[in-house]
C-alpha cells in the first residue's frame, strides 16, 4: 500500500491524541501534512511533532478548506456542532473523509452529509471504533458463524465510569445538548452502532427512559462552593476535582484543560476553567443515566442501559440466540451451546492503542478502503453510521415523550 497524505481538523483529545499517531507508528501508510486548529499553542505543538511547515498550520478549517486540496484524506475532529460544514467543503473538494463520531446533532445534517459522500464518489468514514477492536469483532465474528444460533435478544450495558462522567459530561465539552449533544448521541452512538452491527437486522421501533438524576443543584452538599478548591466539603465528595486532577490515578485526563501537568498549572486550571467547578454548580443538562428498548425486523429485541454511576469505566454485553449463549466484558468472551453444553473461553489480548484498539484500526482500516475504494462503502460508512444514529435520535425522542414507542420508519420519514 502506497502512503497517503491527510489534513488534521481539529487537534484535540481525538484527533491528535487518538488518531493521528498512527501517522507516526506507520509512516510507510500515512503522512499528515497540513493542520487546522483554533488554539495556537495546539497548533504548534502538533505541527512541531509531525514536521508541518508554517504555511501548512491554519487556525480554522475555513482558511484549510480555502486551500487547493493538500492531500488524500481529511480527519474531522471538531466538535460535535462543527462536524457538517468542514465535511461537506472536504467532499466537495473530493477528499476522503474520516469523521470523528457523532456525524451531527443534526438528523437532517447526517443525512446530507451521506448525500454528499455519494454525490462526490467519496468515502465518509464514521469513528465508530468499536467495530475495529479485536473484543467486538471476534463476538461479530462468533455469531456470524452460527455458533448460538439465531440472535434473539441482547442486553448491552454501558458503564461510563463515576469519574468519567465528571469529567467528560458535567464539567466537560459534551455536558450540554444545547452546544454538544445528547448524552444517547455523544457517548452511546457507540453502541447503538454495535448493536445494529451485531444484530444486523432493520431496528424497527424504539423506546427510552432516562433523567439528570443527580448532577444538578438540588443535590448540592450544605456548605458546598462554586468551585472544588475552595469548598469544604470537598473531603467527603467522590466527585471533588481536586480529587481527581491531582491524583496520580486521573491526573492524565488534566490535559483537557493544560498542557503543563504541574501542580501549579493543573490548580491555575481548577481556578479557571469549567474542570474546576462544582458537579452540582454546573452548566449541565445532558442525562447521567438512560435505557433503551429495540425491536428489529425479524422480531429479536434489545435492552441497551447507560449509567454514569459506577466504578468500572467498561461494556458488558449479553448475546441470547436460539442455540447458545454469549457473554463478554472486558478482555473475556465465553459462549455456551445448548446442545452440547459446551463453554468455550476467548481471552482477547491487550492492546495497545485506545478503545480496546479501536484508534489504530479504524485509522488502519480506512487507509486500507482509500487504498482500494472503487465505490464501495466502508465498515462504518456513513449510510451505516445514519442508521445507527437514526435509533439514538428516536431514542432521545421517546425519553422527552415519557418513553412514547416510536417507530423507526416513521420518524425517519419526517427528515426525508
Amino acid at each position: 500500500m502506497k502512503q497517503l497524505t491527510a489534513v488534521l481538523i481539529g487537534a484535540g483529545a481525538r484527533g491528535a491524541g487518538s488518531y493521528a499517531p498512527y501517522a507516526l507508528k506507520y509512516r510507510h501508510e500515512l503522512k499528515i501534512v497540513a493542520v487546522a486548529e483554533s488554539d495556537p499553542e495546539r497548533r504548534n505543538r502538533f505541527a512541531d511533532t509531525y514536521g508541518i511547515p508554517a504555511e501548512h498550520r491554519y487556525e480554522s478549517w475555513e482558511t484549510i478548506l480555502a486551500e487547493q486540496k493538500l492531500a488524500d484524506i481529511a480527519i474531522i475532529c471538531t466538535q460535535d456542532r462543527m462536524h457538517y460544514e468542514p465535511t461537506i467543503q472536504a467532499l466537495n473538494k473530493k477528499y476522503h473523509v474520516l469523521l470523528e463520531k457523532p456525524m451531527s446533532p443534526d438528523l437532517r445534517e447526517c443525512i446530507a452529509m451521506e448525500k454528499a459522500a455519494k454525490e462526490n464518489d467519496r468515502l465518509l468514514t464514521v469513528c465508530h471504533v468499536l467495530r475495529y477492536t479485536p473484543f467486538w469483532s471476534t463476538i461479530k465474528q462468533i455469531i456470524f458463524d452460527g455458533n448460538i444460533g439465531q440472535v434473539v435478544s441482547i442486553q448491552l450495558n454501558e458503564n461510563v465510569g463515576y469519574w468519567h462522567i465528571a469529567h467528560s459530561f458535567v464539567r466537560g465539552n459534551w455536558n450540554n445538548s444545547n452546544t454538544s449533544s445528547p448524552m444517547i448521541l455523544s457517548k452511546s452512538c457507540h453502541d447503538m452502532d454495535v448493536l445494529s452491527w451485531i444484530m444486523d437486522q432493520p431496528c424497527t421501533s424504539v423506546s427510552s427512559f432516562g433523567s439528570l438524576m443527580h448532577f444538578h443543584s438540588g443535590n448540592a452538599p450544605k456548605d458546598s462552593t462554586e468551585r472544588c478548591l475552595d469548598c469544604p466539603v470537598q473531603s467527603t465528595c467522590p466527585y471533588a476535582a481536586t480529587r481527581f486532577y491531582l491524583s496520580s490515578e486521573f491526573k492524565g485526563w488534566a490535559r483537557h484543560f493544560t498542557h503543563e501537568l504541574t501542580e501549579e498549572k493543573i490548580i491555575q486550571g481548577l481556578r479557571e476553567t469549567n474542570y474546576g467547578r462544582c458537579v452540582y454548580r454546573s452548566d449541565n443538562n445532558v442525562v447521567d443515566h438512560q435505557v433503551v428498548n429495540m425491536e428489529f425486523a425479524n422480531g429479536a429485541t434489545a435492552m441497551f442501559s447507560m449509567c454514569g454511576f459506577t466504578f468500572e469505566q467498561e461494556r458488558r454485553i449479553q448475546v441470547m440466540g436460539t442455540r447458545g449463549e454469549l457473554r463478554a466484558e472486558g478482555d473475556k468472551i465465553t459462549w455456551f451451546d445448548f446442545l452440547t453444553h459446551r463453554k468455550t473461553d476467548v481471552t482477547i489480548p491487550r492492546q495497545t492503542s485506545g478503545h480496546g484498539g479501536g484508534d489504530d484500526g479504524v485509522v488502519g482500516g480506512f487507509l486500507k478502503e482509500v487504498s482500494s475504494y472503487n465505490g464501495q462503502e466502508s465498515l462504518t460508512s456513513a449510510s451505516a453510521s445514519v442508521r445507527s444514529h437514526l435509533m439514538a435520535f428516536a431514542a432521545e425522542k421517546s425519553r422527552l415523550n415519557g418513553g412514547k414507542v416510536i417507530e423507526l420508519a416513521s420518524f425517519a420519514d419526517q427528515f426525508s
